[in-house]
């Protein structure tokens, strides 16, 4: 791993664990209105997860914690590309790779499988946020 990338490692993790509890806040308050625009039900979401071991169901905020870390370097490899390290470059780059990849992304995943507009808002909303703090973060520490 080059020297570049060892500087980033920091403010990706700061990044990353900023992004991921945010997540927490933002399922916390629209739990209810995304499990409803999956077409499910608290009560059946937590019979569908009461036989799974205690791993299995902390997998998946695992595998967000090291989405959003990934997340994070490549936001800061950008950064350190293009030389735009500051709050605003930093949240600019996370907006505009939002709308470009993210957005673009899990609207056409939805729309194929037929899922409600509610939840491609609703996630789109925490990746859009997920991605502002990221940015804002990495181009702040670097600037």
């Amino acid at each position: 791993m080059g020297a570049a990338a060892m500087t980033q490692i920091w403010p990706a993790l700061i990044a990353a664990i900023a992004a991921w509890l945010f997540g927490a806040v933002y399922y916390g308050l629209l739990g209810k209105t995304w499990v409803a625009a999956q077409g499910q039900t608290m009560e059946g979401l937590k019979a569908q997860n009461a036989g799974k071991s205690a791993l299995s169901n902390a997998l998946p905020f695992i595998l967000s914690f090291i989405a959003l870390f990934v997340m994070a370097m490549a936001i800061a490899g950008i950064l350190f590309h293009t030389g735009y390290f500051s709050l605003r470059g930093g949240m600019m780059t996370g907006a505009m790779l939002w709308f470009g990849f993210v957005l673009t992304t899990i609207a056409v995943n939805n729309a194929f499988s037929s899922r409600r507009p509610m939840l491609t808002i609703i996630d789109a909303g925490h990746w859009l946020g997920a991605m502002l703090i990221i940015g804002a973060i990495i181009g702040w520490l670097n600037s």
